[in-house]
């Protein structure tokens, strides 16, 4: 008979899992011995946090739930702020932690807390593993509800004496769910509003790039003749070559004018999550109609209550509702992309200030990554640079956190993206507060060879809390902090680096850097007057960046 470890295994391999993200633990023991044996890679990080963020990003990238690993107390702990990330974001995800005896959870005992009550108010679902023989239910089930819409975090539980029981048992089998098809009735009624609507738009969200429906977006908005406005973690659904492309939307109060939102009087919802842009920022007088296309139904709030929800597979409602509408003139700025993102970025293309402006580092970052590279944003001051101003061609190519915005997902983030793309290039975009939140998993990159470039954005400051301290107090406090030598730091863990000194520099430092086959940094000094600029354009800043 084998262990209920080693079922489990069995089970993560039915499921299709290729690696395991995680630190070890004494409590974890039978079951890494049973990884050590099967088809699935363990992969040692430097932090628990390290490993669910890489499992978070993971996921989201591929569609397939990510998995990472920990023991109990502490170990389990560390992974919350990454659970927690992949819950807000909606990326599939199942973490793993070990536990004490059974017989000892009625007390106090050594690094003892309950850990399923911890994870329950950022997990999709979570259990604990009482009796071995539960283990392929509680695997499967972990598994569908971690993927299924909208995906997010689960969570599973198997105490180091249930882990070394024996057990019969096999793995279940996997059948993935098939959403319904969109209701003839919603669809005509969704098709007589575009038809009465004087200015239509779409509103892009984190669904379609979930639910693989780009291609099914864009032939509908250039059916239809639609323009559409994409969040922030839906960048490249349109293209933005595409004429009817509009600016990325969430950031600041202003968004919704300068895409055209403002303006509209009916807007169609294409798996909008709430979380990525809040509807009183958009229809704050409730007097939009709306149209839901999603996966689910739509979520209650005041200022989002649709006149008709299309409940189904998102790229299957796209193509009936494009059958069903007749082509319309698009009535908005076709040039206001152009005009904005694509102008800014030019005309601070050959400027030679430094420290750099944001937008030539992002002009030559463009200039320099094909359609298909990724960026993966930290959080920070240049997330809104990014999601501002850097163009994306193709969905899943800028993955930037939203919901939970974590800082110190660049590395980790870097990490998991070249395991999920292996044959495609990632470019790192952080903070050197950021940075250093999850530096020690230069280590691991370095280890496994996922070869990709971190630019650290240099200036010495928690910078988006010090704009908005500024903004608002006219003054800062406590955000300023020391740097190491990033070259100096980059060295010690055998890695080439670059310091940036003149502009002229960056973009043949990104080129040397990007054909290595090691992991590299770029330290990139920064010039966040900017921000300033920005914040009178368009407003205060809304989330965190």
């Amino acid at each position: 008979m084998q262990r209920a470890a080693d079922l489990l295994v069995r089970c993560l391999e039915n499921e299709g899992v290729e690696q395991v993200f995680g630190v070890p633990g004494e409590e974890t023991l039978s079951l890494l011995d049973a990884l050590s044996s099967s088809e699935i890679a363990f992969i040692p990080t430097r932090h628990e946090q390290g490993a669910a963020l890489m499992a978070d990003v993971y996921g989201r990238l591929t569609g397939r739930a990510g998995v990472c690993l920990a023991t109990l107390g502490p170990g389990a702990t560390n992974l919350v702020t990454g659970v927690a990330d992949a819950f807000l974001d909606h990326a599939p995800l199942v973490a793993i932690t070990g536990q004490t005896d059974l017989s000892s959870i009625h007390k106090e005992a050594h690094q003892y807390v309950s850990t399923p009550q911890i994870f329950r108010s950022i997990t999709k679902w979570q259990a604990r593993v009482m009796e071995p023989e539960v283990v392929p239910e509680v695997v499967r089930k972990a598994f569908k509800v971690a993927e299924t819409e909208k995906p997010g975090p689960t969570h599973i539980e198997l105490p180091e004496e249930v882990a070394a029981q024996r057990v019969e048992g096999q793995p279940l089998t996997v059948r993935r769910l098939e959403y319904p098809r969109p209701a003839d009735h919603a669809i005509e009624t969704a098709g007589e509003l575009i038809e009465r609507a004087e200015r239509p738009m779409i509103l892009a969200g984190n669904g379609v790039v979930r639910r693989r429906a780009a291609d099914e977006l864009r032939r509908f908005a250039e059916t239809v003749g639609i323009p559409a406005a994409n969040t922030f973690m839906s960048k490249g659904v349109m293209g933005y070559r595409n004429p009817l492309a509009r600016l990325t939307v969430g950031l600041q109060n202003r968004d919704y004018e300068m895409c055209g939102l403002a303006d509209s009087d009916l807007v169609i919802a294409v798996g909008y999550d709430l979380v990525e842009f809040a509807p009183r920022l958009w229809n704050l007088a409730r007097d939009k109609r709306i149209i839901h296309i999603d996966t689910l139904p739509a979520e209650v709030d005041e200022h989002y209550q649709p006149d008709v929800e299309i409940v189904s597979e998102i790229g299957e409602a796209l193509k009936a509702l494009t059958g069903c509408c007749g082509q319309r003139e698009a009535l908005f700025d076709e040039a206001r992309l152009e005009s904005t993102v694509l102008a800014e970025l030019n005309a601070y293309a050959k400027s030679d200030a430094v420290p750099l402006k944001p937008q030539r580092i992002l002009h030559d970052m463009r200039e320099t990554l094909s359609a298909e590279d990724i960026l993966i944003s930290d959080v920070g001051v240049h997330k809104l640079w990014i999601a501002r101003l850097f163009p994306a061609e193709l969905p899943n190519t800028v993955i930037i956190s939203n919901g939970f915005a974590t800082m110190g997902i660049g590395v980790p983030g870097g990490i998991a993206a070249r395991i999920a793309e292996p044959d495609r290039r990632v470019v790192v975009v952080t903070g050197d507060g950021g940075f250093l939140m999850n530096v020690q998993e230069l280590e691991t990159a370095r280890r496994l060879g996922t070869a990709f470039v971190t630019v650290v954005w240099v200036d010495g400051a928690y910078g988006s809390i010090q704009w908005k301290q500024e903004a608002r107090f006219g003054r800062s406090y406590g955000v300023d902090f020391g740097n190491p030598d990033f070259v100096g730091l980059a060295k010690a863990f055998g890695l080439p680096a670059f310091s940036i000194k003149a502009a002229d520099q960056f973009p043949a430092a990104l080129k040397e850097a990007l054909r290595l086959d090691v992991p590299s940094i770029i330290a990139v000094p920064v010039d966040y007057s900017e921000n300033h600029r920005l914040t009178e354009t368009l407003g205060e800043v809304h989330i965190s960046v």
